[in-house]
């Protein structure tokens, strides 16, 4: 349990491919004095595929509204055993995109005695970044934050400033969500094991196209024009690329964490793993079961994204964060 100068919170994030729970401590005081505010207590992650379908038929299906289901339910059970106080669900992309989004927040009603936040993309992008720079030098600033999701990706670009009351703060540049992710570029036009050359052309083609318009929508410099000098991905594309860059036989989220790995490194990675077999993909120690259909699509957006990043600010390697959305959500209840 939370002493009496920490607040037990929970933050689930409800995405389209996976749903993931943070149990963390947060001090009732000082959260802004630049000092560590969040102790993790428990994380945890599956993949229930809640999007599965909804780029081609617009709804939720009875199937992956149930899988999700399950694994809420057991994430409840969590928050109460563990005594979070305070809980905040987040749902993202195959919620803000399905016509029958009613029954899904009325599932999570029932199961968790509260409803889902459905939030907006630009939202997601600002508690992403929250969440992705809070352990990063201030000074190796300004910031790309990019959280590459099942049904969007959300771009956001800021910096870490002294805040009027001591302390840091966070100053948003501008923030973008792009119907863009790995399901539903999987889903869309990667359907061959492995995709062949024509595939990959047109998903070239589309990735490259969407990247550019949401990059072309968002500051990439603050008002001194200093260009982002920090380009920091999250979520489980990036961090299964990292695995992959780094050499690593299992997932290992220590090693991964804050790893910095180049972009020539990146474009690799993608390129083994749109070549490899879904069965070659299974057989890696580090792939979680639930991304071995779509890490190839994510990992293209990663590495098409990491090229026009170059293009644009002149940075050849990104710093991976394990920490995200999740964490900005836990922060926010503080």
């Amino acid at each position: 349990m939370a002493s009496s100068d920490r607040l037990r919170v929970g933050a689930i994030d409800c995405g389209t491919n996976s749903i993931r729970l943070l149990v963390a401590d947060l001090p009732t005081t000082g959260v802004g004095d630049g000092g560590p505010p969040l102790v993790e207590v428990h994380r945890e992650m599956r993949v229930v595929r809640l999007g599965e379908g909804v780029d081609a038929t617009g709804r939720l299906s009875p199937a992956a509204i149930d899988r999700t289901q399950r694994a809420l339910t057991d994430y409840a059970g969590t928050l109460r055993q563990t005594g979070a106080t305070r809980v905040r669900m987040a749902a993202t992309s195959a919620s803000r995109d399905a016509d029958n989004t009613a029954d899904f927040v009325a599932m999570v009603r029932d199961v968790l005695g509260q409803d889902p936040e459905v939030i907006t993309g630009t939202e997601e992008a600002a508690l992403s970044f929250t969440g992705a720079v809070g352990e990063l030098d201030p000074a190796t600033g300004p910031f790309l934050v990019v959280d590459i999701g099942g049904g969007s990706t959300e771009l956001v670009t800021g910096e870490r400033v002294a805040g009027a009351a001591g302390g840091l703060t966070t100053r948003l540049f501008g923030a973008i969500s792009i119907d863009l992710g790995c399901v539903r570029l999987t889903e869309r036009l990667l359907h061959s094991d492995p995709p062949t050359a024509s595939e990959r052309g047109s998903a070239v083609r589309w990735v490259r196209e969407q990247l550019s318009r949401g990059l072309d929508a968002i500051p990439l410099a603050d008002g001194a024009g200093t260009v982002v000098r920090r380009f920091v991905p999250v979520a489980g594309t990036a961090t299964t690329v990292a695995a992959a860059a780094l050499g690593l036989t299992t997932y290992d989220a220590d090693r991964i964490h804050l790893s910095t790995v180049g972009f020539d490194r990146t474009r690799e990675v993608a390129e083994f793993f749109l070549g490899a077999t879904r069965a070659d993909r299974a057989a890696l120690g580090y792939m979680h079961p639930g991304r071995v259909d779509v890490i190839g699509g994510g990992a293209l957006i990663l590495a098409i994204l990491a090229d026009l990043v170059a293009e644009r600010t002149g940075l050849q390697a990104m710093t991976v964060s394990e920490h995200d959305i999740l964490d900005g959500l836990a922060l926010s209840l503080g």
